[in-house]
């Protein structure tokens, strides 16, 4: 009898070019980032061009203001370097 394979609980579990089969959302991945979006709610228009570049569909749009979703969010920076009014500051991750 073949034995199953074990469960992978996450990103770190997936051998190097795995094929998941879970929905991607299964798989947190902000833990990958050095830097962090921070979102001055102060400048920002809301014209959604972080939400429209966003790779991860990380920023969220709560209905009144623009969130960042910290577990999928990767710290590319590239929200950051999209914003017209530049109200989104990539900031170092808070290490613990």
């Amino acid at each position: 009898m073949a034995s199953t394979p074990k469960e992978p609980r996450g990103w770190k579990d997936l051998p190097i070019g795995a094929v998941p089969y879970r929905l991607s959302t299964d798989y947190k991945t902000g833990d990958w980032r050095a830097l962090r979006p921070v979102v001055d709610q102060g400048k920002c228009v809301k014209c959604m061009l972080c939400w429209l570049f966003c790779p991860d569909m990380a920023i969220i749009w709560d209905g009144e203001k623009i969130v960042v979703n910290y577990d999928y969010c990767k710290g590319c920076g590239i929200c950051a370097h999209e914003c017209p009014v530049n109200a989104i500051s990539m900031v170092p991750e808070p290490t613990e």
